[in-house]
């Protein structure tokens, strides 16, 4: 089961485990599952091409300490401070491995966005609210252009910026992401439309939230879940012993859906 839990949860989760761990160590354990995630969409890692579009949140942070692993890989890093500061420890990682910082007015990054395997989207966390602002709103157009062109993949961290973490609402520009990297548990926004849309493929990285969370806000069912509720056909199973299905659909004038099963 998916089981969601709503921000204010997770946050509180975040602290009670955080005050038992080393500085610092929460982060390296999302970007170290991020990282990982990352290096199994491109063929190989060293010579892959990596933009970082990273805010002044944690999810910045993530994605430059992921980056920083990328790189010291050997693939070729830019990341775009896009916020009010950087994550400093994050970008001082990263130019260590090799890894270059720009801003968002840097006349090449549109050309090194178009060119690059991926793009990370750390531009908002879960407590972002509402649609992005400039200069997001403008690097979220460049990585959905770049991702149209059909070479570059978009990673959102944690969860697509401009999407509502508790309520999937998407109420101005916000990132299309291919996969979604979410740390420590489900955010409801990741399961309910528009936000499911934006976020494509979700994948949960555990981080050692669970002893932490609460009942979650929502809970919803994945392949796996469905599957254990199918009947499994044994040696001497039939069509008949297997169960019949009746389908009551449409009308003579309006067949609808029953047309396509």
């Amino acid at each position: 089961m998916r089981n969601a839990h709503a921000v204010a949860d997770i946050r509180a989760a975040e602290q009670a485990l955080m005050a038992r761990l080393p500085s610092g160590a929460l982060m390296q354990r999302a970007a170290a599952g991020l990282a990982a995630v990352c290096a199994g969409l491109v063929p190989r890692v060293y010579g892959s091409r990596v933009v970082v579009l990273a805010g002044s949140g944690d999810n910045g942070g993530d994605g430059l300490y992921a980056a920083a692993r990328l790189a010291r890989r050997g693939a070729r890093v830019l990341a775009v401070a896009a916020g009010t500061r950087v994550h400093e420890a994050g970008a001082t990682a990263l130019r260590a491995a090799g890894g270059r910082v720009t801003g968002p007015g840097d006349p090449d990054l549109a050309a090194a966005m178009n060119a690059a395997d991926l793009v990370l989207d750390g531009l908002l966390g879960i407590g972002g609210r509402g649609g992005l602002r400039e200069p997001q709103a403008g690097l979220a157009a460049l990585a959905e252009a770049a991702r149209a062109g059909g070479g570059t993949k978009v990673v959102a961290v944690d969860l697509p910026s401009g999407v509502d973490a508790d309520t999937g609402e998407v109420t101005g520009a916000a990132v299309r992401a291919d996969v979604t990297v979410t740390f420590g548990t489900w955010k409801t926004g990741l399961l309910v439309d528009p936000g499911a849309d934006h976020a494509g493929l979700a994948q949960l990285v555990g981080i050692g939230l669970a002893p932490f969370l609460p009942a979650p806000a929502a809970v919803a069912y994945g392949a796996a879940d469905v599957a254990a509720l199918l009947p499994r056909p044994g040696r001497e199973s039939d069509k008949y012993r297997r169960g019949v299905l009746g389908i009551v659909a449409g009308s003579d004038r309006f067949t609808g859906a029953a047309v396509f099963v």
